[in-house]
């Protein structure tokens, strides 16, 4: 006996049957996936920095990972990772789909890399989210205190009776203190030979035992040394005096108008990122970065706490490609 018919609006295909149970499960899948999104990050986040321990870098990245530890829900930890200019840390990061690792970004890895070296294991402005811009370095001129210059006037004339002769270090290729101290050679019209090393921190020692003449090095990172006789401060990267070396001028007061030079730090998310992390990640960075205690620390160390938006830190970071590529084509700056 066949099967009484259903009335039409009542009857179920097979399909429709399929249909609706697809749409049943993708309904409470949607759940578990906002709550997955809402319960980012789920484990430890890694905050990788590409230089050696020593360095103005460190000193900004666990300034911000300890604050932001104590909000995001989850512990944030440095992981230096020197090599290649930050190359190789880039690229790591790059390719990193955990959603749970970051990195530090800044003037060397993201303005002068790309255009320094014909082939990067990263993309600086595709490979990466901004996440926010975390904090500004003035860079400042030392010398070892052998070196007959009291001021960056003698300083430059010694130099220029010595060329060649004299050596200046940097934490490697394409960093801070490299760009810094081509960018005055350049102005002052010197020759000095360039030592790069793997890290600020490697290259402090020899400065301090004499390897070394000269260094640009981050405020955060020598101000200590400096206030100890150990190297002398013969001029200051920033736009005006710093309240730590009040009686240091600037390079721009010492001959050279409109001389500036400031290292900057920023927090960058491999591209993989979703919104919701990355708009989490962000909000909570800026807190962590504009938080009394971060602040306090950067200003001890000579370092001014930025924070800002993805945005604003992708528009700053475009900013910087276009004036530091016309300097390193001007100067010729290759990686040795």
């Amino acid at each position: 006996m066949s099967a009484p018919l259903l009335p039409q609006d009542t009857r179920l295909s097979r399909r429709g049957l399929l249909q609706a149970g697809g749409a049943a499960a993708l309904g409470g899948l949607l759940p578990s996936m906002a709550f997955a999104e809402d319960a980012w990050p789920s484990k430890s986040i890694r905050f990788v920095v590409p230089f050696a321990p020593g360095g103005s870098s460190e000193i900004v990245a666990r300034s911000t990972a300890a604050e932001l530890s104590r909000t995001i829900g989850q512990s944030v930890f440095v992981d230096n990772k020197p090599g290649a200019a930050g190359n190789i840390a880039m690229g790591e990061v790059a390719r990193a789909t955990d959603q749970h690792t970051i990195i530090l970004g800044h003037i060397g890895t993201l303005a002068v890399n790309p255009y320094i070296f014909a082939k990067l294991p990263y993309d600086a402005n595709k490979d990466f989210k901004p996440v926010s811009l975390l904090a500004k370095v003035p860079s400042l001129y030392v010398v070892h205190p052998d070196v007959p210059a009291k001021n960056l006037k003698e300083f430059i004339a010694y130099a220029k009776s010595k060329p060649g002769k004299l050596s200046y270090g940097s934490a490697g290729n394409g960093s801070a203190g490299h760009l810094a101290f081509e960018y005055l050679k350049m102005t002052a019209d010197v020759f000095m030979l360039h030592v790069p090393y793997r890290g600020t921190g490697p290259m402090v020692t020899d400065l301090l035992s004499g390897r070394l003449d000269a260094s640009a090095i981050g405020a955060a990172a020598v101000l200590q040394f400096i206030k100890a006789g150990k190297v002398r401060c013969i001029a200051t990267g920033s736009a005006k005096r710093l309240p730590q070396l009040p009686d240091v001028p600037t390079v721009a007061e010492q001959g050279f108008p409109g001389f500036e030079m400031t290292q900057w730090y920023g927090m960058l998310a491999p591209a993989s990122i979703t919104p919701t992390q990355l708009a989490k990640l962000s909000a909570e960075t800026m807190k962590a970065v504009k938080s009394p205690d971060s602040m306090q620390r950067l200003t001890n160390d000579a370092a001014e706490a930025i924070g800002g938006t993805p945005e604003q830190f992708a528009q700053f970071i475009a900013s910087e490609q276009a004036r530091w590529q016309k300097v390193i084509a001007r100067a010729n700056i290759k990686p040795d």
